[in-house]
């Protein structure tokens, strides 16, 4: 069975490990009791550890229209594409601060990222780093096979929503629009050899206990048809972005931490990750509990460590060049504001300054017989 077709039939009484995660959503559990065995869970599992990251965008170019998104077609942004030698001086930007696991980004455009682009990129960048992966729109799996090759061992792919018909309205335009194509994503990239398969809903969309129920049915999912791959989830909130959304839901810190915890006593396996949207003092609380992966300095925008792609920069909306002419020392549009802005030097020390081993690397392609 696919997994829409779970979805569709959704029922958490048929799974103990959902019957769990459900109960520990609700204020039956304290949240102070929760948050200790989430602790506990990570340190029997993951030790002390936090594996730092960073996003890379390298196109904010997008054929999407996304109503929450600020790369939508619709809005008229700042946009360019990084050429290979841009992403690469980005990329030793980023080394040269200690990352050693880079996250490629980038909008959906056929024209601007297309496969052979993405290729090239992970080609560059496994020159420098020993781990990358991509946040990009869905390929099948013969597009997926040539990056993987390349030496990219991680795809992550939002769903966005799980609700289907909340998911028609947010996507009224594009190839973003197919719900079933983009939730069947992980399958088709573990099929070509991803190593690691990244979910997560974006909170602030749809009520966040019906999310988290479908996101959870999801990661069970993939456990067992995926059990190759290691699965992390992140928790991304909506941030203020171009285009000025709204949220449509609210999701305060305190569910964000049960929501958290409890994923993490009811999966004790699987990595959770907490990117730069959230607030310093959120991040450096949570991290303890449960979060085994962390971006660190991070930028949204194409170019935004080094100023690359500035002499490239253009203006366009609904898929049209508008007249404006960008000043010489602005960057592209961001995807959204992040929340923390710490330098990534301050985050290591705030880690460590709470007990956590900051980790730049995890994995070595020799290790598993891969070209290095």
């Amino acid at each position: 069975m696919a997994f829409i077709e779970q979805l569709e039939t959704l029922d958490t009484r048929q799974s103990a490990a959902l019957r769990r995660f459900e109960e520990l959503l609700t204020d039956s559990v304290p949240l102070e009791n929760l948050a200790r065995r989430a602790a506990l869970e990570t340190r029997r599992h993951f030790g002390r550890t936090m594996r730092l990251f960073a996003p890379l965008y390298v196109s904010n170019e997008c054929v999407n229209v996304c109503r929450y998104c600020g790369f939508s077609r619709d809005n008229a942004i700042l946009r360019v594409t990084l050429s290979v030698e841009q992403v690469e001086a980005e990329a030793r930007f980023l080394v040269a601060q200690g990352f050693r696991s880079l996250l490629i980004v980038a909008g959906e455009h056929p024209k601007f990222v297309a496969p052979n682009y993405l290729v090239e990129c992970v080609k560059r960048l496994r020159q420098l780093a020993p781990s990358v992966s991509l946040e990009i729109g869905p390929l099948d799996t013969a597009e997926y096979r040539p990056i993987v090759s390349a030496g990219a061992d991680g795809l992550i792919v939002f769903q966005e929503t799980y609700d289907p018909e909340l998911y028609a309205t947010l996507h009224p335009a594009g190839p973003k629009k197919d719900f079933a194509w983009r939730l069947a994503c992980p399958e088709r990239a573990y099929a070509a050899g991803f190593r690691r398969l990244g979910l997560g809903a974006l909170l602030g969309l749809g009520e966040w206990r019906r999310e988290a129920l479908a996101l959870a049915a999801h990661v069970e999912y993939l456990l067992k048809h995926c059990w190759k791959a290691q699965v992390t989830v992140s928790f991304p909130r909506l941030r203020p972005a171009a285009g000025e959304f709204q949220p449509l839901t609210r999701l305060n810190e305190r569910d964000l931490t049960r929501l958290i915890c409890a994923l993490r006593v009811a999966f004790p396996q699987i990595g959770l990750v907490l990117s730069t949207r959230e607030r310093p003092q959120f991040r450096d609380g949570i991290a303890p509990l449960g979060i085994t992966l962390m971006s660190a300095g991070a930028h949204t925008e194409p170019g935004g460590y080094t100023g690359a792609g500035r002499a490239q920069l253009h203006v366009t909306q609904r898929g049209q060049p508008l007249p404006a002419i960008p000043a010489g020392d602005e960057n592209a549009t961001p995807q959204f504001i992040i929340g923390d802005s710490r330098p990534t030097a301050e985050v290591v020390s705030r880690l460590r300054a709470i007990g956590l081993d900051p980790v730049w690397k995890d994995w070595e392609y020799a290790l598993a017989g891969a070209p290095a």
